[in-house]
């Protein structure tokens, strides 16, 4: 199989670092945005549409995310810089969020109710339009074999920021609707800023290979990076919407969400020394060690009973995790050549909602029980494990 550009360079850490403050970001806004959401659409009596709308939501992603990324490249091959999109995509996402912030105070009439899920559907489009392009540039802050350390700084980051999930919660519900909306769009320009400010068009490494500017992916290979995003985005799912709830039955002085905060918190706290163990063993490995972990913890979760062993449980569940989160990246990137790389990146995007949505789905439909959820996780990993065998099988040129 060819691989992606292999050369040793320093990782362009500023860049990287600007990024991260982008998708921290985008982060707080999605959280006053989720918070607030079926809030508003509740009592403008939306109340269905509100248990639809994030199901609905992540399936429209799981087309968007793969042509945004598309177009990105298109933009990057043609002006040198993914950039101009991103910019142009968060400034779009902070007027809807500032219109969304403003209607909020008004009492509109109930013929013009409709007017709010209109625009929240829209700012979750826009957002994806341009968080996969974003996260593509870091082929041009690090080659192939930094990008788990890139990552790190983004899963540090992100982690932390969902790690502290419940305190933002408490302070977006202490400011009411108009406000959290409006912060979420200041947040966003400021994320912005700080990325343009980090990264002056200079500054870009030059990632791509002459051999790589025509290179071709075989259609194969993009469905496999898409089953990938499905199969993973599923299991992760899987764990945050099911296990924190059954580890809370062997911890009754802990509340769900503060479980899931502490797997977050722990896996921030690891993504560093993980990210040289996964350099070393491979992001192949090291994802399929993240997630197989993960299933075999689930299965423990599901036999346990001993407050001490959930204890240990949570700190695992953090450790599989940001192994998965550290490796992701990396691995799709390796797959695919540096002038696809929104593509590649909106394919597993794209199927990581896919695979979020379906979890939704299935609990809303059926409902799940840990075991259930334990073994959903066994195949999804089967998925992962197939998928990535047969990609080693596929060469692009």
């Amino acid at each position: 199989m060819v691989n992606s550009f292999k050369t040793h360079r320093e990782i362009l850490r500023r860049q990287v670092w600007g990024l991260a403050a982008l998708l921290a970001a985008i982060v707080v806004s999605w959280m006053a945005y989720a918070f607030y959401q079926p809030k508003i659409l509740k009592e403008l009596e939306f109340a269905e549409l509100a248990s639809w709308l994030g199901i609905v939501q992540g399936l429209m992603c799981a087309i968007i995310e793969p042509l945004s990324g598309e177009i990105s490249d298109r933009i990057q091959q043609r002006l040198g810089s993914r950039l101009p999109m991103i910019s142009v995509g968060v400034v779009l996402a902070s007027l809807i969020l500032i219109a969304v912030s403003l209607l909020a105070q008004q009492n509109l009439p109930f013929g013009m109710r409709w007017i709010f899920p209109v625009l929240l559907t829209a700012w979750v489009i826009v957002i994806i339009m341009f968080r996969g392009p974003a996260i593509a540039l870091l082929t041009q802050f690090a080659s192939t074999n930094e990008l788990p350390q890139a990552n790190a700084i983004l899963v540090l980051v992100v982690g932390i920021v969902g790690a502290i999930a419940p305190l933002l919660n408490a302070l977006l519900h202490s400011m009411g609707a108009s406000i959290a909306f409006m912060i979420g769009a200041l947040a966003l320009m400021l994320g912005s800023y700080i990325l343009q400010l980090f990264t002056p068009k200079h500054s870009f490494n030059p990632c791509i290979r002459n051999q790589d500017q025509l290179a071709t992916v075989p259609t194969a290979l993009l469905i496999i990076v898409f089953a990938i995003g499905l199969a993973t985005g599923f299991e992760i799912k899987l764990l945050f919407s099911i296990f924190p709830q059954a580890l809370q039955t062997q911890l009754p002085g802990l509340n769900v969400e503060f479980i899931a905060s502490e797997i977050l918190l722990v896996s921030a706290i690891a993504c560093l020394p993980l990210a040289d163990w996964a350099t070393d063993l491979g992001a192949n490995k090291s994802i399929l060690l993240g997630l197989g972990s993960m299933t075999g913890l689930m299965g423990l979760t599901v036999l346990n009973d001993n407050y001490i062993l959930a204890i240990a449980l949570i700190l695992a569940f953090g450790v599989s995790f940001s192994l998965v989160f550290v490796s992701m990246i990396p691995l799709i990137l390796a797959k695919i050549p540096a002038n696809h790389a929104g593509l590649g990146t909106g394919l597993y995007f794209g199927g990581t909602a896919g695979g979020t949505a379906l979890v939704s789905l299935l609990i809303k439909q059926i409902g799940l029980t840990s075991v259930g959820a334990f073994l959903l996780a066994e195949v999804a990993f089967l998925i992962v494990t197939g998928c990535i065998f047969l990609s080693k099988k596929i060469a692009w040129r």
